[in-house]
């Protein structure tokens, strides 16, 4: 990765993309962030971005199961936890998927400016 402060760089780059979450493909900034103040290469940023969106995924699928668990109270447990399943798994592909293309458009502007 572009230094030793990678680590850093996403998770500042998840914070990005929970502060920003109530726009459209904010996952896309946060891997930018997260990528550019890395320095990083194309390959690099796109590693960096995916971190990034894992990191965020956490909050969001608290967010989620807390949001589920009232939407599912008193129901049947077995489809509560599926559901809650599937709706974690969609999170984190949708978070680290747009992240990473993120990370990629943000190593891409280090490089250039």
């Amino acid at each position: 990765m572009g230094n030793d402060n990678a680590l850093v760089h996403a998770v500042i780059g998840a914070v990005v993309t929970i502060v920003t979450a109530f726009l459209p493909f904010s996952p896309v900034l946060g891997g930018a962030v997260a990528a550019y103040l890395d320095d990083a290469t194309t390959d690099t940023g796109v590693r960096i971005g995916a971190i990034s969106g894992a990191i965020a995924t956490v909050p969001m699928i608290f967010v989620g199961f807390l949001f589920v668990s009232l939407f599912f109270f008193g129901g049947a447990p077995g489809g509560f936890l599926v559901f809650a399943l599937v709706l974690g798994v969609l999170a984190l592909l949708y978070t680290m998927g747009l992240s990473a293309l993120g990370g990629y458009v943000g190593a891409y502007l280090a490089a250039e400016y």
